[in-house]
Parts: C-alpha cells; sequence; structure tokens
C-alpha cells in the first residue's frame, strides 16, 4: 500500500465509508500506539486545546499536496538514501498523526453522556434517539449520549437492563459492560452483570448477538442462548436456556424454572426488598420451579415455595426473614 492508498484509506475512514475489516486495521493500530508521551501528560487542558488544534491545522493543509513533484536524484548513494530516509519520516509522522485524528477530535469535542441510574426499589424505561428502549433493573446505570452522530451507537451498562435495538445495518449498537463488548445490529437481549460473582451474561431472545471480551471474540448467540464471561478468570461459557425465564425481571411477575432455593430468595429479596436468610444453608441447594402471579404478597410466597421445599419460615420483629427445615432429599 502506497503513500496516496493510506491517505485515502484514512479519509474514508474519518468520513465513515470504511468497511469493518479497514475499521479493524485502523482501529488496532490506533490501539497498540495509544500510549501518551510524559509531555503530553504534564500540559494542562487549555495548553492541549491548543497544541491539538494547531496539529489538526497542519494535518488539514499538508495531507493533500496540490501535487506530486518528481525531483531527479543525484548520484551520489549517501545523499539518495538521506533522501529517502527523510522522506520515509515525514509520511511516518503524517501518516501517524492522521490516525490519531479520531482521538484528538474526541478530545476537543468529547461526547457527552447522559447518566441513568435506577434506584434499588425501583426499575426504569428509556427510549433511546434511534427508537431503541432498554428495561434497567433495580440498582443499575446506563450511560448512554442524548444522539448518536458517528458510524456507531454506545452505551455503558452497570448492573442488568434489557435491550431492543432499533435495526439499523449501516450503525451497529454496542453495549459496554467493562470489559465485555456486545454488538448488534438490531435484536433484543439482556446483559447481567454481577460485580460479587465477577460474571457477565448475556442471553438473546431475538435477533443475533456478537459478545466480545476487548478483541477476543466470546461467541455469537441466537435465540434462547446465553453466554456467562468470569471477569476474573477471564473464562467464557455458552448454554442453551430460557430466555423469557431469564427476562423475567423486566415483568412485575416472579417466574422460576428449575432453579435453586437460594436463588430464588435472592430474588424475592431484590422483588420484595426483604431480608431473607436461612438458618440450614443445606436448604439453598433445593430445586424447584414455580411462578408467582404479579400482586401476590411475599407472605403467600414464601408459604408454596417453604411448603415444596419442607421448610418453614419465622418473621422477626426488625422485618428481616428466617428459613429453616431438614432440607431436600435431592
Amino acid at each position: 500500500m502506497n503513500r496516496h492508498q493510506l491517505v485515502a484509506l484514512l479519509d474514508r475512514y474519518v468520513k465513515g465509508e470504511t468497511t469493518n475489516e479497514e475499521n479493524q486495521l485502523v482501529e488496532r493500530w490506533l490501539e497498540e500506539n495509544g500510549n501518551r508521551n510524559q509531555v503530553w501528560q504534564s500540559l494542562d487542558q487549555s495548553d492541549k486545546d491548543q497544541w491539538l488544534s494547531s496539529v489538526l491545522s497542519d494535518i488539514n493543509s499538508t495531507i493533500h499536496p496540490a501535487e506530486v513533484k518528481v525531483v531527479p536524484l543525484p548520484p551520489t548513494k549517501r545523499w539518495l538514501w538521506q533522501r529517502i530516509a527523510a522522506a520515509a519520516a515525514v509520511v511516518l509522522v503524517v501518516f501517524t498523526l492522521y490516525l490519531q485524528w479520531p482521538y484528538w477530535q474526541s478530545l476537543l469535542h468529547p461526547v457527552q453522556l447522559t447518566v441513568l441510574h435506577a434506584p434499588v426499589n425501583q426499575k426504569q424505561v428509556i427510549t433511546l434517539a434511534d427508537g431503541s428502549r432498554v428495561w434497567i433493573n433495580a440498582g443499575s446505570e446506563l450511560r448512554y449520549p442524548k444522539t448518536f452522530n458517528g458510524k456507531i451507537r454506545e452505551v455503558y451498562l452497570s448492573g442488568e437492563a434489557y435491550f431492543d435495538i432499533h435495526h439499523d445495518p449501516a450503525k451497529p449498537f454496542i453495549i459496554h459492560t467493562g470489559e465485555v463488548r456486545t454488538t448488534v445490529l438490531g435484536t433484543a437481549f439482556n446483559i447481567k452483570e454481577d460485580e460479587n460473582k465477577h460474571t457477565v451474561q448475556v442471553t438473546v431472545t431475538r435477533g443475533k448477538v456478537s459478545v466480545a471480551n476487548g478483541r477476543k471474540l466470546l461467541g455469537i448467540l441466537i435465540p434462547n442462548q446465553q453466554i456467562s464471561f468470569n471477569t476474573l478468570k477471564e473464562e467464557a461459557s455458552q448454554a442453551t436456556v430460557n430466555a423469557a425465564a431469564v427476562i423475567a425481571w423486566q415483568q412485575s411477575d416472579l417466574y422460576f424454572e428449575d432453579v435453586s432455593f437460594g436463588e430464588a430468595i435472592e430474588r424475592l429479596q431484590q422483588h420484595f426488598q426483604v431480608k431473607i436468610s436461612f438458618r440450614n444453608e443445606k436448604l439453598k441447594d433445593c430445586r424447584f420451579t414455580g411462578t408467582s402471579a404479579h400482586g401476590e404478597e411475599l407472605d403467600k410466597v414464601l408459604r408454596v415455595m417453604c411448603a415444596f421445599n419442607k421448610a418453614t419460615y419465622e418473621v422477626k420483629p426488625d422485618g428481616s426473614i428466617v428459613i429453616d427445615g431438614p432440607g431436600c432429599s435431592n
């Protein structure tokens, strides 16, 4: 690839006209050369903006020369190699500056993100600028731009949310959950981050989803498939699941399918905002299936669960609940 081809590639990249393969080529270089030197780090914001503005002005005036001049080379080999080395250095500097254009543009014109935090006892629903809808679970947070002006649509999630993404093949939708990146064009899926267990789970209800950890592809999911990624061990596992059960939190009903008693109680605590503990820890491993309709009281739900798992429960004066029993036979 010669200099003019490189310039053409970079020009199309800035305009958002490059293919996915070309994007990966340019962005890989940016990732590998993104460190700033100590001089840059010592500048204050005003000096940075002034320096970046001058650099961008220089690029604009030099990257597309009006004409290409052919200069006859003298016969001296040493002089010839000096000219070649100097020309190569100029091309390298211009190439480096142009590749880092998006980074400088982001510094000069940073994208402002809106933060939506769902309280611990309340879910939130939002419609994004592109028509996509997001259901944010209690205690979770979504950061998103007011408009999607670039070649991709990006949001940032902490916690759990269900996404129904408006289809736009020209603008992939990317959800960042820590280092885990979920990429779609238009589909519906659930993402759950559990910081205590160091896991991120992605479950698809409609369409197709690509999941990656940084630049490493973890898998591509179709409906009723789930990837669970351990961020501590950097290990991923893929399984077939009941997606409707995974996203049941989105509805007001409680839905349990082949879950442990311990898992079910965790969901009850979140749903009813009450502390529930086990006196006999062996009860946590008992498994069952059941559905609780919207509006049922905690007392009724606990009676059914405890009867199924041969247990009893007691409400303490402070409102907390303790479950006890011999455990199950399975």
